[in-house]
């Protein structure tokens, strides 16, 4: 909901900056534009529209994201509190601080009550304009309800002789009603013509005809289609000013398209008597609720005597407007196709790793997740093979908490900010909130003791644009540094999903990355967890903490078994605050102890 929100209100500017671009455009390069293309290019207002609601996802977009993010950054502010640290029952060779829960409190910059209210307005705005939708309908189904069908042989037969003309082969229902002064079209599945009772009596067949060519190309140009999607627009985007002011414009360029279609079918002779038709329907009223839904020959005061005008200097397309017209409007259609993508990956986090499912196995799991969202992903170096529990969630990114500072600290030593002989720091006197963290650290306790003040002050020294270079190396996650430098990693910009993490520890384990041999053996011996006779267990956790509540817990790491390599990673994922990388551990050695791996 969250990413829903904030694309529209990215794009609400972005649509906004278009209808100011396109009004610009209409009145610098009036002249040189058709009368029709003044209405069509409105449709292009439809691709950032729509575009909240596509699948982003699913295009390639990541290498766009990484840069415009790197530009508009959004940082979240820490709040160090202290929690209670889970224990979890381990053997005498198990490394027990690794399994502990050393992790801190981030208070989002935007609460989620922001969203939950905007959202909650928005939908009352839009049930608003549903009810006056509705309404609208059902004076359009009074109408109908109310009319009856004209059987005068002469009329009809003219209506197909204009039909004809149009070029509209389908039925077209014609009636007549008192409910309505000026003629309407409605319909998108059962077109129908409805005209003010008496019209036949009032107007010659000549006349008539203007009445039914102007109505036949609204249903041949598919006015009531494009009013309807516009309408649905506009009950979703209710709150955008710009967005009113350009509906209004498009059903004014609309009308007067409709007469440049109706002109292009007759002579000089004829256009001032459609002239005069117009004018006898011009509505006295202000404009009908409905009359979005249902375009007719009439109008208010102001848009008929702008339709005369227009009808009075008409004098047709020639070649070079026609050109003309296609130039600007491919002009702008290439930069609107642009813009909307990439304005899109800006109010979109970049959270999909889109795995392509090979040597897969997909197994339920869900036994193991009681009470939890969460996936699994083992990787089995020796058969090749991956075994995921929940492929969506186990592509989906999210921050990567402490379980980043196994390539924090590949990058201190890649650096030679630190090296394997000489790794301690020295703690600064400032109190931490666990007792732990109050003292010298080295690789190996900044390690299993997930340190934060260590690796922040690592990754100071080796810089953003040194870090920004590594974690592009590894292609670690969205690779996303541009949140603050003492906390990307917590529930900021940086994100990584769990089949993402098995990858880079496998080859981290194989050294893929060519980083010097004696720097991987560092890091591995800090994750040892626990040595068995049977085999070693590699790893590292990381607890997300928001608010005040654990709603993201890891658990990866990988497991020597004689020749044989097993990678894994398990993310839990719980809003109450009970997802802690502790208890991502029991999951995880649970599922790893039944398949009888360790």
């Amino acid at each position: 909901m969250d990413t829903l929100i904030l694309r529209m209100l990215v794009n609400t500017v972005v649509v906004s900056f278009l209808i100011v671009m396109i009004l610009l455009i209409k009145k610098i390069f009036n002249k040189h534009m058709s009368i029709r293309t003044h209405y069509k290019i409105w449709y292009l207002l439809l691709i950032p529209l729509i575009a909240p609601f596509l699948p982003w996802n699913h295009f390639r977009l990541g290498e766009v994201s990484q840069y415009v993010k790197n530009i508009f950054s959004f940082n979240d502010n820490p709040n160090f509190k202290s929690e209670g640290i889970s224990k979890l029952d381990v053997s005498p060779r198990t490394n027990t601080d690794v399994l502990r829960d050393f992790t801190v409190s981030v208070n989002k910059s935007t609460p989620d009550l922001v969203y939950h209210t905007f959202f909650i307005i928005w939908v009352l705005g839009m049930v608003l304009f549903i009810g006056a939708a509705i309404y609208s309908y059902y004076q359009i189904y009074q109408i109908k309800k109310s009319a009856t069908t004209i059987k005068n042989q002469n009329i009809n037969e003219l209506l197909e002789v204009c039909k004809e003309a149009v070029g509209v082969k389908r039925k077209i229902i014609l009636q007549q009603t008192t409910l309505i002064s000026s003629p309407i079209t409605f319909g998108i599945f059962q077109p129908t013509i409805v005209l003010p009772v008496k019209t036949g009596e009032a107007f010659s067949l000549n006349q008539l005809k203007y009445v039914f060519l102007h109505e036949l190309n609204h249903h041949k140009s598919k006015d009531m289609l494009v009013n309807d999607v516009m309408w649905l627009f506009q009950i979703m985007y209710w709150f955008n000013p710009f967005i009113w002011h350009a509906l209004k414009c498009i059903r004014i360029d609309r009308e007067l398209a409709c007469d440049d279609s109706v002109l292009k079918l007759l002579d000089e002779s004829g256009y001032l008597e459609y002239g005069h038709t117009i004018i006898h329907f011009a509505d006295k009223k202000n404009a009908r609720s409905f009359d979005q839904f249902a375009p007719g020959l009439g109008g208010t005061k102001n848009q008929i005597k702008q339709r005369i005008e227009t009808i009075a200097r008409y004098t047709g397309d020639s070649q070079s407007l026609k050109r003309k017209s296609k130039v600007i409007c491919a002009v702008l259609g290439i930069f609107v196709l642009l813009i909307t993508p990439i304005t899109t990956v800006i109010a979109s986090p970049d959270d999909v790793y889109h795995f392509d499912g090979k040597n897969t196995r997909y197994e339920d799991l869900s036994s193991y997740f009681n009470g939890y969202n969460g996936s699994f992903v083992l990787y089995n170096a020796s058969k090749k093979q991956y075994l995921i529990y929940n492929r969506k969630l186990s592509e989906q990114r999210v921050s990567p908490n402490s379980t980043y500072k196994i390539y924090s600290g590949l990058f201190a030593l890649e650096s030679d900010v630190i090296s394997t002989n000489n790794n301690e720091q020295i703690w600064d006197g400032k109190a931490h909130p666990f007792k732990e963290w109050n003292k010298n650290q080295n690789l190996a306790t900044a390690m299993s003791r997930s340190v934060n003040w260590y690796f922040q002050n690592t990754d100071r020294e080796v810089g953003r644009q040194q870090l920004q270079s590594y974690f592009h190396k590894v292609k670690y996650g969205n690779e996303d540094l541009s949140g603050k430098l003492d906390r990307y990693w917590m529930d900021s910009s940086l994100k990584i999903s769990p089949i993402e993490q098995v990858q880079l520890l496998y080859r981290l384990d194989e050294n893929k990355f060519a980083f010097k041999k004696e720097n991987i053996q560092a890091i591995k011996k800090s994750i040892l967890i626990d040595r068995q006779r049977h085999g070693q267990l590699f790893g590292k956790t990381g607890t997300g903490m928001v608010n005040g509540k654990n709603i993201n817990g890891w658990f990866i790491g990988f497991i020597h078994k004689g020749k044989q390599r097993y990678y894994f990673a398990i993310n839990i994922q719980n809003k109450d605050g009970e997802a802690e990388g502790s208890k991502a551990v029991n999951i995880a050695r649970q599922i790893l102890h039944d398949k009888k791996i360790f």
